[in-house]
């Protein structure tokens, strides 16, 4: 295990083979999937662990385990992504955050994506960073915003892996360039 980031509370890491069943248990959370396409087999979250890390190899950034520093405890993930399909905004780089829900409304997602925003303009050198969801995940937005990042009024899209009806189709983008 690397440790990435650490900030006052929270530890951003490499992801280990040991993180499975706590993020398998997270992602069957119906509060946490509910602006999600459904909850993650047991494969697709190996797949996931398998993705990151050579995400992470390959551009030095990735959506990092986070831990709480208090307990060690694995709470989801904060970090950076390549954003791998195609829309008027990319290629780009994605902010985001996944966490359990016994850890919400307590600022770590904020304390760790503001730690995840600076190591990307600072260490990785991006020019942008970018994030969206679906317009009715109000909490995400309020961190969206808490962090820094402004929406892009004109830049709606609808979301290439579903199908346009579908009910989490309409996506809303926000975004932050290193200069501002």
């Amino acid at each position: 295990m690397t440790i990435i980031i650490s900030t006052e509370r929270l530890i951003l890491r490499t992801w280990q083979i040991e993180d499975e069943e706590a993020y398998f248990k997270i992602n069957q959370d119906p509060k946490v999937i509910e602006f999600l396409s459904g909850p993650l087999t047991r494969k697709q979250v190996q797949d996931f662990i398998q993705y990151v890390r050579r995400h992470d190899e390959q551009h030095g950034y990735t959506t990092w385990a986070v831990e709480l520093k208090e307990t060690g405890a694995l709470m989801g993930f904060i970090g950076l992504n390549t954003v791998a399909w195609h829309a008027h905004f990319t290629p780009a780089v994605e902010i985001g955050w996944r966490l359990g829900s016994e850890y919400w409304g307590k600022g770590y997602a904020t304390e760790g994506a503001k730690a995840a925003l600076d190591y990307g303009f600072k260490h990785c050198n991006l020019s942008e960073i970018v994030a969206f969801t679906v317009p009715a995940n109000i909490r995400s937005i309020r961190v969206m915003e808490k962090i820094g990042l402004h929406r892009d009024i004109h830049s709606d899209f609808a979301h290439p892996k579903l199908p346009k009806e579908h009910p989490l189709s309409k996506h809303i983008l926000y975004r932050l360039s290193r200069s501002s």
